[in-house]
């Protein structure tokens, strides 16, 4: 089979778990997706199969949308909830406006450093291998778009924000950058993506619905026509 299925990758699993269970349901080994998503985020997933996985490189750069969440008052090593806990400051004087206007900020080319614990590869070795085994990494800054940052609510020393940004981005960093200008410290709570170019989360299939199809179903629901919606 040859085409694009739009797949929300359910929390806790890797963008690989998300392949490897398409590759088994389509029978076929050529399956591959365009951006991944850490283990702790839910969302669209882009997933190639056959002919399309050549096309990976042209859909990764796409734009993509995110909704989330992030706690201020707290700061880990992965900055997302999985790593491990560090001591920061108290942020019970944080104001909806104050975190308003720091999102604000990030909006526009920036230059950011991805988080020691991701998959970009250092030295030919994935920087989460290394940090996982003590070796202090120290990420090179990337340049990245962000073209909407908004802060949707405020409570609890918890924001929940709206984001488009370039390929690239990584939200965690966003979250980590957030809380360093603000002097409180954040993690990423909760992240989730929305859309992909002009791929809607909505038309996506879940893990239940795709293991419901027949063969011949599976196939009908696959993107086979050119990237003009993209």
């Amino acid at each position: 089979m040859d085409g694009l299925l739009l797949f929300n990758k359910p929390i806790l699993w890797t963008s690989h778990d998300a392949v490897d269970f398409i590759r088994r349901k389509a029978g076929q080994k050529g399956v591959g997706h365009a951006g991944t998503l850490d283990p702790l985020a839910t969302g669209l997933l882009l997933i190639l199969l056959g002919k399309w996985t050549k096309r990976q490189d042209e859909l990764m750069g796409l734009d993509k949308s995110y909704e989330g969440t992030i706690l201020f008052g707290s700061e880990t090593d992965s900055y997302d909830m999985d790593g491990k806990l560090r001591v920061v400051p108290d942020a019970s004087h944080l104001t909806a406006e104050k975190v308003s206007e720091v999102f604000s900020s990030f909006t526009g080319k920036i230059s950011q450093a991805p988080p020691a614990f991701s998959a970009l590869k250092l030295n030919g070795k994935k920087m989460y291998e290394l940090a996982r085994s003590g070796e202090e990494i120290v990420p090179k800054n990337r340049d990245v778009t962000v073209h909407e940052f908004h802060l949707n609510y405020f409570h609890d020393n918890e924001a929940a924000f709206s984001l488009l940004c370039s390929k690239g981005t990584y939200v965690r960093s966003l979250a980590y950058d957030a809380g360093k200008k603000l002097g409180t410290g954040a993690v990423l709570s909760s992240l989730v993506r929305t859309s992909i170019g002009s791929f809607p989360l909505s038309d996506a299939l879940t893990q239940s619905e795709v293991q419901s199809l027949t063969p011949k179903q599976f196939e009908e629901r696959l993107f086979v026509e050119n990237l003009s919606r993209a």
